[in-house]
């Protein structure tokens, strides 16, 4: 009996799909970017039009950068997620490879308990690792972002990558094996890039959360030299609410650094959600 052969329009279906829902997502944010090139009568009288030669002004982000020191937030909140995402892609995918590979007693009790970092949310622990950051001398500093975060992106990155390195082909690893290469080069050399689509699926979906938290910022390194861009950019809009350049302009700021992000995963993003999706 014949296999059933893929069906190409089920895929096109698929990237229709994310690329219309793309679109409507970022029209919001392409209305608050051409508003914060704008006069303020400009954007009250025609907040879709593009500006022009008479509507066209810089005063917001002139504002923005002499009453804020965003190069500083952004660089914060650049290296909060770089490093908390080399974490949990590192952490992450070596529990998944360990559950996916050995059989061991309590292998599925492990994967469970991990699982449980999905349903559970780590803000109701806020108290207990606000003392545990307050003991350790970590407050106010990048490192207590990056450890909450990197304990926040874990399960769900052990969850996802261990089901798609179950589908690794065990001939693959068994003929490194055979070759004499260790566990570690057989997981850096022939797992790992078979396994990159979803370990950039990994990154986005946590990518996002950790750039626009509030929460942990707030609370774990509200100082000023430790302010992540979405904590300034909040505070910097509670001063200059009633200025819509200003607070335009901070949003715009805001928001394009993981725009740009998401673009960069986005074919990555698309194909670690659509694999083995249609056989």
């Amino acid at each position: 009996m014949s296999k059933a052969r893929a069906n190409p329009f089920s895929s096109i279906a698929v990237h229709v799909a994310l690329l219309t829902y793309t679109l409507i997502a970022l029209f919001p944010v392409f209305v608050i970017l051409i508003n914060s090139f704008k006069t303020r009568k400009a954007i009250f009288r025609d907040p879709l039009a593009l500006p022009d030669a008479d509507t066209f002004t810089l005063i917001g982000y002139q504002t923005v950068m002499k009453q804020g020191d965003f190069f500083q937030y952004f660089q914060n909140s650049m290296i909060v997620t770089v490093a908390t995402l080399f974490f949990v892609l590192l952490f992450g995918a070596m529990a998944a490879f360990a559950l996916a590979e050995y059989r061991f007693k309590g292998n599925m009790i492990m994967g469970l308990y991990l699982a449980l970092g999905i349903m559970i949310p780590i803000r109701i622990g806020t108290v207990a690792i606000l003392e545990m950051m307050v003991s350790s001398g970590l407050v106010n500093t990048l490192w207590a972002l990056i450890l909450v975060y990197t304990a926040q992106g874990l399960p769900l990155a052990v969850f996802i990558l261990s089901e798609f390195m179950r589908q690794v082909s065990d001939d693959l690893k068994n003929a490194g094996r055979i070759d004499g290469l260790s566990e570690y080069t057989i997981f850096f050399r022939l797992v790992l890039p078979l396994v990159r689509p979803a370990m950039a699926t990994v990154a986005v979906f946590n990518m996002i959360p950790i750039w626009n938290d509030l929460w942990f910022p707030l609370i774990l390194a509200p100082a000023e030299e430790t302010k992540t861009l979405t904590l300034g950019s909040q505070v910097f809009i509670g001063q200059f609410v009633t200025d819509w350049n200003a607070v335009l302009s901070a949003l715009s700021m805001a928001i394009l650094p993981v725009m740009i992000l998401y673009v960069i995963f986005s074919r990555q993003l698309i194909r670690g959600i659509t694999s083995g999706a249609v056989k």
